[in-house]
């Protein structure tokens, strides 16, 4: 079996971080490790408190996962503070991690503020050179290209600023902020538009995470970036359609919408 680690911060109500990477993982097929960066007091409405791990027990738990059981693929989710993103890039150099997926979780889906000012500069000068993606959503290509980004075109710019200054592809996701479930991926010199359809689901909670761990699920098993990122888009609209609706705000999808067997049939009257 494949395998593949998310680096991540933990959510308490479970629809995204380290729980949604863990869930969407084994739904695609391979073994989920975890390094845990943060735990976090959050649910559907909002985040009331992150408490962060050492750099040095994250680093331990890092040695742990890559002395024992090697990850195929790496995906980094939330990292809240520069320390924690300057352990990881040691930790991922050290052991020439490959299939490196770097999610920029900078915001909650519920608006509340991740990452800390400092730790966006260091991101980009630590961890984005060694990723062989990066995901950003609309507000974070700005960030990290500089540029406003209002059409499509605009991503498509923005995308390529990214790409050519940390020489990484670059999945820039319209979501949405420009009202559309159209992802652009710019690798190598070249633009390749994702299509996917908008599903009416107000519950979208811990869509990035999900999306960025399915992706390196597919890159784990060895699939080119283009088949992963096509891969993951439909199992996440499955995830979507499958309509789940728990919480009082946006609430987390049905990442187990594709599990039925033996051991799942009895949830929801033997259906999910």
């Amino acid at each position: 079996m494949r395998t593949a680690l998310s680096i991540a911060g933990s959510d308490s109500s479970g629809g995204a971080g380290i729980q949604a990477d863990i869930k969407t993982m084994i739904t695609n097929g391979v073994y989920a490790m975890t390094a845990v960066t943060a735990l976090t007091a959050q649910n559907t409405v909002g985040v009331t408190g992150i408490m962060e791990v050492t750099p040095d027990f994250l680093a331990q738990q890092l040695d742990s996962v890559f002395t024992d059981i090697r990850p195929d693929a790496v995906k980094i989710g939330m990292v809240s503070s520069a320390a924690l993103i300057q352990t990881i890039a040691k930790k991922l150099k050290e052991y020439d991690a490959e299939n490196i997926v770097v999610d920029t979780v900078m915001v909650a889906t519920s608006g509340s503020k991740l990452l800390n000012g400092d730790a966006v500069d260091t991101m980009k000068q630590c961890l984005l050179p060694m990723a062989a993606l990066v995901t950003p959503n609309v507000p974070e290509a700005e960030v990290l290209a500089g540029i406003e980004v209002k059409t499509a075109e605009d991503m498509v710019r923005a995308a390529k600023i990214i790409s050519e200054t940390y020489h990484c592809a670059v999945l820039c996701k319209g979501g949405h902020h420009l009202g559309s479930a159209d992802d652009l991926l710019y690798q190598d010199g070249n633009s390749r538009w994702f299509y996917g359809k908008r599903i009416e689901n107000p519950n979208t909670h811990g869509t990035g995470c999900t999306l960025s761990s399915a992706i390196a699920s597919n890159l784990a098993k060895g699939y080119n970036m283009d088949e992963s990122i096509r891969r993951a888009k439909e199992y996440i609209s499955g995830a979507l359609e499958a309509m789940l609706d728990l919480g009082a705000g946006s609430g987390p999808m049905n990442h187990a919408f594709a599990l039925l067997g033996e051991y799942s049939k009895e949830a929801a009257g033997g259906d999910f």
